[in-house]
């Protein structure tokens, strides 16, 4: 991504669906890929697709109706949140993560074992 661009959680969660989707959607669409977690009104759903479409997130196609679609894909962006979260909580460093994350005790042994043969195949 060319410039930083936050989104919502909510606004996160509409581009999930059209990121599990994998082609564009209308505005009902979302809404009925939201499932049962998130009954939102058609309002709401219209109003984070606006808000989107204006941090340049989405583009619309006018079909019968309008169609949106995700202008960067999934992968880039957490990328690049990771990035920004690393630089501001880790100084930039992805070992002091690592680190803050097994004294934390939010990785489980099975995990720690899965990141230690990752990082034995991948480097």
């Amino acid at each position: 991504m060319d410039k930083k661009i936050t989104v919502s959680d909510a606004e996160w969660t509409v581009l999930e669906v059209l990121w599990s989707a994998g082609k564009p959607l209308n505005a009902t669409d979302i809404r009925n890929g939201l499932g049962e977690s998130r009954r939102w009104e058609r309002t709401t759903v219209l109003t984070l697709i606006q808000r989107l479409l204006k941090k340049g997130v989405l583009r619309q196609e006018k079909r019968e109706v309008y169609y949106y679609e995700p202008c960067v894909k999934r992968e880039e962006y957490i990328k690049d949140e990771t990035k920004d979260f690393v630089d501001k909580f880790f100084r930039g460093s992805s070992r002091n993560l690592a680190a803050a994350l097994v004294n934390s005790e939010a990785l489980s042994k099975k995990e720690l074992e899965e990141l230690r043969d990752y990082f034995n195949q991948n480097c």
